[in-house]
This record gives C-alpha cells, structure tokens and sequence, in this order.
C-alpha cells in the first residue's frame, strides 16, 4: 500500500503544479515591461510533471501486475495480458517485502521506451 501513498503523492504534487506560472508575471525593467512570460518556468514544471507521471504510471503497472498474479489462473484480456507480460520481464512478482524504487525505475524507463504505449 505504500506504493500507493507515494502515486497520490506525486498526483498532488502534479496538480500543485499545473498552476499556471504566467499568472504570477511580475514587472521588469523598472516597470517598461509590464508582463513576462514565464514560459522557461513553465516548461521545467512542464518536465518535472511529465517525470511524476511516469512515475506514478509505472507504480499503477507495478500494482496492476501484482493484482494479475493474485487472480491466477483467471487470465485477462489480450491487450492486458501482453502488458503484464512485458512488466514482468522488467519486474519480478512481489512474494515478499523488497525496496520498490527499484522496480519502479525500472519499470519508469519501460514507459520511457514506448513499448507499453505500443501494446494493442
């Protein structure tokens, strides 16, 4: 459940986030440029949203692949059997306490690879 707490984290902390940098514009060279916009600001939010997303995608694998294990022999559809296949080439199944971080970085460059997006 841990891993859980962590994703609503990160979910909060995107929403924090989302906040639009532009509106906290402040004047600049002693008041001649009235607005700035912001947009270096908003792209390192930008990339620090998509780097928590990842994230919390690969810990919804991560539960989502467990869920699967705990089901067996009950088989999912096509579609989710092959993600779960292919999560666990990167991860094995959880039968004990270990250190998720791991896993999750793993499974973070996994997203990063494209090759769940292209599972049909």
């Amino acid at each position: 459940m841990i891993a859980q707490y962590v994703a609503a984290s990160l979910v909060n902390e995107i929403k924090v986030m989302a906040h639009p940098a532009s509106i906290d514009s402040i004047p600049t060279s002693a008041g001649m440029e009235d607005f700035v916009s912001m947009g270096v600001t908003s792209a390192h939010k930008l990339r620090r949203v998509i780097e928590q997303t990842q994230q919390v995608l690969a810990i919804e694998l991560l539960c989502a692949a467990q869920l699967l294990d705990f089901r067996l022999p009950l088989a999912p559809g096509k579609g989710v059997e092959q993600a779960k296949e292919l999560v666990r080439e990167y991860v094995t199944t959880l039968k004990e306490d270990r250190v998720l971080s791991h896993d999750i970085e793993k499974l973070v460059q996994l997203i990063q690879s494209g090759q769940v997006a292209e599972i049909e």
